[in-house]
């Protein structure tokens, strides 16, 4: 495999991981709920999934296990906030800090365990391909899943009326509520959703980037994702091509290393850290363009009847 190659099988393997969290992130966005709690969810899916495949030896059972754990916890921050009106900022936060110090306590006795060795996965022929097929189709088959879901969610939220419902309410939802809809289990199923893709974000990270369990293992990546939805303004296909630009920087320290290059490496490990902000920072100098972007409900409580 060349370095090129190299670069886009490695920007979109670590870009996965992202990608996946920052979809789940939008959905809630779109349907006007701001959950910080990111973090926290991946942590608690990845040692759910971690310790379901450990024991069981099926990687299937334990994405499946940590998209529930991450759903469980996101349905507990979405009844919190949607019926008892918590603070969104508070309320995510908190989460997080508990999504840390669970997984934390419960995977104890899974530190230092290490999955065992899996087949390498590949598109048959395809992978054959010079160049082309090391990039692009020999990966695990997660980092399809998660193009495919980018895709099926740009359609959904601007072909689908269902889709084109969540959006209503994330801008507006008033007048859902006055037409019968309910608006409180819709933001409660897109909350669930979203919590369902972190879980196999974070399962993503304990299962496949680096089959282990460690205390604090997803690294920040939550966070990142979060302001990925921001850099995406909100758009399905863009936080998937930010994903993958964000993956680049990430193992843009792995080859400058491995190159030779001079640079103590917790400066290199920054630089994932410092693209966020820096992006972020270019982002909000122009408060129009997010206005016009941003669900316009986003973050406010919704009383019905009020």
């Amino acid at each position: 495999m060349n370095e090129a190659a190299l670069l886009v099988n490695t920007a979109l393997a670590s870009g996965t991981t992202l990608a996946l969290a920052a979809l789940g992130l939008l959905i809630n966005e779109r349907a006007g709920v701001l959950n910080l709690g990111a973090e926290g969810m991946m942590l608690v899916a990845a040692v759910a999934g971690f310790a379901i495949t450990f024991g069981t030896g099926s990687d299937l059972l334990g994405f499946a296990g940590a998209a529930l754990a991450g759903a469980a916890l996101a349905a507990v921050f979405g009844v919190l906030v949607i019926w008892l009106n918590t603070n969104q900022y508070a309320t995510g936060l908190a989460i997080s800090l508990f999504g840390y110090g669970f997984s934390a306590f419960v995977g104890v006795a899974m530190v230092g365990k290490i999955l065992p060795e899996r087949e390498r996965f590949a598109i048959p022929v395809l992978s054959d391909l010079p160049v082309v097929g090391p990039a692009l189709f020999s990966h695990h088959p997660m980092v399809y899943v998660a193009m495919a879901i980018a895709v099926g969610l740009t359609w959904w939220l601007y072909r689908s009326r269902s889709g084109l419902l969540l959006r209503a309410i994330g801008e507006n939802p008033e007048p859902a509520h006055a037409l019968g809809y309910p608006v409180r289990l819709i933001r409660l199923a897109a909350v669930a959703f979203g919590g369902a893709l972190c879980g196999l974000a974070g399962a993503y990270v304990s299962l496949v980037t680096a089959p282990l369990w460690v205390e604090g293992l997803t690294a920040g990546r939550g966070w990142i994702a979060l302001a990925l939805t921001v850099f995406a303004t909100w758009r399905p296909m863009r936080a998937l091509a930010g994903a993958y630009l964000f993956g680049g920087v990430t193992v843009l320290q792995l080859n400058l290393q491995a190159q030779g290059v001079q640079i103590a490496s917790h400066f290199l490990n920054m630089l994932p850290y410092v693209a966020t902000i820096v992006v972020l920072a270019l982002i909000s100098r122009n408060v129009a363009f997010i206005r016009v972007n941003m669900p316009a409900s986003l973050g406010k409580p919704f009383h019905p009847g009020s």
